[in-house]
């Protein structure tokens, strides 16, 4: 395990490199000055000077791989430059917003997990019966419906119901953990309902397919109880593609669920990325998207050691 677990981590250093380099070259790419984009985009008078120090401000005037070999020392020093929108540090706006991202994206992962897996399972188990069939309909509903739109009828209900609506302002769980899951629980439902109505699904028809395996009918041949064989034999094996969804599922929830977070008034990396792109602050875009490329990359290192866990002809 720890030589594939090494092996995992050397791969990830590559990986890393051709996303920052991809990345850096792609926003160099693209039509127009981005200073003059900044200055001159409502229309305003600026003069040439002025441009040309804000550009060597930004480092803009030095040659490209000059800038490049900043922007790598950056990376691994973690300075990752002023943001030319706000004028702060990129490294303290991107911090401002990602715990609530990924506290939020953690809360919907449970909800989705603890309800998908359990609904797949009964679905599963109890095929073609009623049970099924609500299961069924209850999952392609969560399918077929937005987060966001399941959002605003939470906010409806709660408002129309109990007279009550949830807090609009942020509140970091350390400081007041009430407040603050107060306020996360709501949208984590509204995405979780959708997260879980995909793993429902994906886990019905995985243990349906493992359940007609030879390993199967060789355990009830031998007597085993059917449920230490759905625990310890079916589940195990059936739970493999759930990890790869919610690998891929929970890094798109950090910064994917931009309509969502405006509908509970929440700003988290999604919407910072939107500002930073509304706003031409290309030096905050690159630091963001870097991120989340990184996070793409560490979850998917954690989903392949997952896989190796339970099924250790993974390893080899």
């Amino acid at each position: 395990m720890w030589a594939y677990t090494s092996k995992r981590l050397f791969l990830m250093l590559p990986t890393l490199l051709v996303v920052a380099t991809v990345i850096f070259f792609l926003l160099r790419v693209v039509p127009g000055d981005i200073v003059e984009l900044k200055l001159l985009g409502d229309g305003g008078m600026v003069s040439q000077a002025t441009i040309d120090q804000e550009r060597a401000r930004l480092g803009l005037d030095q040659p490209l791989l000059v800038q490049y070999f900043n922007w790598m020392v950056g990376l691994v020093t973690f300075d990752f430059g002023t943001s030319m929108w706000t004028g702060r540090a990129v490294s303290e706006e991107i911090a401002g917003r990602l715990m609530l991202s990924i506290e939020l994206a953690i809360l919907a992962s449970i909800v989705g997990l603890a309800l998908g897996i359990v609904l797949g399972t009964l679905s599963a188990l109890l095929r073609n019966t009623w049970v099924d069939h609500l299961i069924r309909l209850l999952t392609l509903g969560g399918m077929a419906l937005p987060s966001f739109w399941i959002g605003m009828l939470i906010i409806l209900f709660l408002l129309y119901i109990f007279d009550w609506l949830p807090p609009m302002t942020y509140t970091p769980f350390f400081t007041d953990p009430w407040a603050n899951l107060s306020q996360l629980i709501w949208p984590a439902l509204a995405v979780g309902y959708r997260y879980a109505a995909v793993v429902a699904r994906l886990v019905r028809s995985s243990i349906m397919e493992v359940m007609n395996e030879d390993y199967i009918r060789t355990a009830r041949a031998k007597g085993v109880y059917e449920r230490l064989i759905i625990v310890r034999h079916a589940m195990r094996n059936a739970l493999l593609p759930v990890v790869t969804l919610s690998g891929l599922e929970f890094a798109f929830l950090i910064g994917g669920l931009v309509v969502t977070e405006q509908v509970f008034n929440l700003n988290g990396i999604g919407k910072l990325f939107i500002d930073a792109i509304d706003n031409s602050d290309y030096v905050l875009i690159q630091s963001v998207v870097m991120l989340m490329a990184f996070i793409f990359i560490v979850v998917n290192l954690i989903v392949d050691l997952l896989y190796a866990a339970l099924d250790p002809r993974i390893r080899y």
